[in-house]
């Protein structure tokens, strides 16, 4: 196990002790190397804060990617919740269980369940992190995506408990900023991220299921979705098929596929027509009134 310094922001538990659904009881160790996290033990969020004076009222929830296999904490998590804050959006990072953890009973609820239990003791905790409970939403990468698309278009609660005392908040996301997401599981599915989530040889009814551009609706929150055309590990057809699903749902979105930055699109860089996918987003934002 690496235990890397950039972790050391506290970790918000989501579930009380005893309480977590769909576990077998094993006791887990947290398996990290190489700030990529294959093994949660114990699954949570890191909070960064903005500062009162620059505090808009938004926050989000970030879902870091990583094929269902692990998790990109860092990169994926961390830096984007520092540029968030440089927005005035206070950011939570999740460590949510993968489904390839040997405690879980059934494999694709795991890390439903700890997304949507982290939206609700987000919304939950509104006052004390000094936002607005209805501008709370999600950002994810790649297999994140998929995993964001599903708790904004799904309706089933997997995260209820006995005597929960957050079973009135919504799981849902007020919006989406998804970045080379995966959403589809038909023809142009992420091979590793659907084999991890659903195991081998799935039912099509479990595909069509979690072919997240096949459950949209117009109750689907506000999406901006970007993808890069030279992007050979996730098809842009995942983003349009889910924005065509929006259009035709009449769901307000915004779409932006670059010619390069391959499944790689961050903070950094390479094509600087790439990089303004940022200052895009900000915008979108900015239009949608989640901040000033």
């Amino acid at each position: 196990m690496v235990t890397s310094s950039a972790r050391s922001q506290d970790l918000v538990k989501l579930w009380p002790e005893g309480k977590m659904p769909n576990s077998k009881g094993l006791i887990l160790d947290h398996i990290e190397e190489n700030e990529r996290i294959t093994q949660v033990a114990i699954p949570g969020f890191h909070c960064f804060l903005t500062a009162k004076e620059e505090n808009s009222g938004a926050a989000v929830l970030i879902l870091p990617g990583g094929g269902y296999h692990h998790l990109t904490y860092n990169v994926g998590g961390f830096q984007i919740a520092k540029w968030f804050n440089t927005l005035g959006i206070s950011a939570f990072v999740l460590d949510y269980r993968l489904p390839t953890s040997p405690d879980l009973e059934v494999r694709q609820n795991g890390p439903i369940q700890d997304a949507q239990r982290a939206m609700k003791l987000i919304r939950a905790n509104a006052e004390k992190y000094n936002i607005d409970p209805n501008k709370i939403g999600v950002f994810a990468a790649s297999a994140g995506g998929h995993l964001a698309s599903t708790i904004a278009t799904h309706q089933e609660d997997l995260s209820k408990i006995d005597n929960d005392s957050l079973s009135d908040f919504s799981f849902k996301p007020d919006f989406m900023v998804l970045i080379s997401p995966v959403i589809s599981f038909g023809e142009y599915a992420h091979e590793g991220s659907l084999e991890n989530f659903l195991g081998e040889n799935p039912s099509e009814d479990l595909i069509k299921k979690y072919s997240n551009e096949l459950q949209v609706t117009a109750e689907t929150p506000p999406t901006f979705l970007v993808h890069a055309q030279n992007d050979e590990s996730v098809s842009p057809m995942n983003g349009i098929l889910f924005y065509e699903a929006m259009l035709k749902n009449e769901v307000e979105g915004s779409l932006h596929i670059f010619p390069k930055g391959k499944h790689a699109i961050g903070i950094v860089n390479d094509s600087e027509l790439t990089n303004e996918w940022k200052l895009l987003a900000e915008k979108w934002l900015k239009e949608r009134q989640i901040i000033d």
